[in-house]
């Protein structure tokens, strides 16, 4: 794993979170349960290389304000209805992949990615039978079930079934395993997928948690957090670092059958009154406020499930 950059906004601690650490070391209050969650990194082959679709947050979210992040959020206990309007690989075959106890929460987690990647881009990871995809998703009427499903009015199996969709999970390719620091109030317990973005399909700026959305280079996102024109957190930040020396959305999609995933957690460094985000592996982890002492094989299944909403 590539080292975050010593001088970057990535690495600082906002001021509440240096507070709650120093009162999470001191016993005075425990971590919550992180939530299940799916993220996804929408990639295209742009005129200058790959290209990724960014959102920034707005400042009045709780979680992760002002940042730029991928699609992506907390598994619905609805997700795991999921059963029959499906192609690619299994929700047995996933959870073998993602580390998951079991079929149902790997199901619910692939349906949260193709749910979300929708609901905050306008992109549908679903066709009308395996092997075929949705082609233009600008219309009114999708934008109905759209808002339908952020008003948690439909569920997304009940989107599929309208439509006569099938989700497409042979879209998503699993890429990596964060979970939230356990300073933070609110945590998830998040999988990082990459997909293609659909031939004919195009992201649109819809997501009502962000104020702007943009395509960019790898590099040239890191470019602008270390110059300070842009705010990440260690996890977009280090996904797009990953994906820095891949060519082209084919190269990225391949690379992924053969990484070991495995889940990272960083913890806070205290350094007088400073603090710092610190990642496992970098000097000074192992005594930083809220360092994960055994990080488990990915592939190991848990003898109970992560919260889902």
């Amino acid at each position: 794993m590539d080292a975050l950059p010593s001088d970057a906004d990535v690495r600082s601690v906002p001021p509440a979170l240096v507070a709650r650490a120093r009162r999470l070391a001191a016993g005075q209050v425990e971590p919550p349960t992180p939530r299940l969650a799916a993220t996804v990194v929408l990639l295209r082959d742009g005129p200058d290389g790959l290209e990724t679709f960014l959102l920034r947050r707005r400042t009045s979210m709780a979680f992760a304000p002002g940042r730029y992040v991928f699609p992506g959020g907390s598994v619905d206990r609805r997700d795991a209805e999921v059963l029959t309007r499906w192609a690619g690989p299994s929700p047995a075959e996933w959870a073998v992949r993602l580390g998951l106890a079991d079929d149902k929460l790997a199901r619910a987690t692939v349906c949260a990615a193709v749910r979300e990647t929708f609901e905050e881009s306008g992109v549908m990871l679903a066709g009308p039978a395996e092997g075929s995809v949705v082609a233009d998703t600008t219309g009114t009427e999708w934008e109905e079930d759209r808002r339908a499903l952020l008003g948690r009015a439909l569920s997304f199996g009940e989107l599929l079934e309208r439509r006569g969709l099938v989700l497409r999970s042979d879209l998503l390719v699993a890429w990596d395993h964060w979970i939230t620091p356990e300073v933070e109030e609110r945590r998830y317990d998040t999988r990082f997928f990459l997909a293609a973005l659909p031939a004919g399909q195009r992201t649109r700026d819809v997501s009502s948690e962000a104020d702007r959305v943009t395509w960019m280079r790898p590099v040239d996102a890191l470019a602008s957090v270390r110059r300070g024109e842009m705010s990440m957190l260690p996890p977009t930040y280090q996904t797009l670092a990953s994906l820095v020396a891949v060519s082209d959305v084919q190269s990225a999609l391949e690379a992924a059958a053969a990484r070991r995933i495995v889940p990272t957690m960083p913890a806070v460094a205290l350094e007088g009154d400073d603090a710092r985000w610190v990642l496992p592996g970098e000097d000074g982890y192992e005594s930083a406020i809220g360092a994960a002492s055994v990080v488990p094989d990915a592939t190991d299944a848990r003898a109970e499930g992560p919260a889902v909403e």
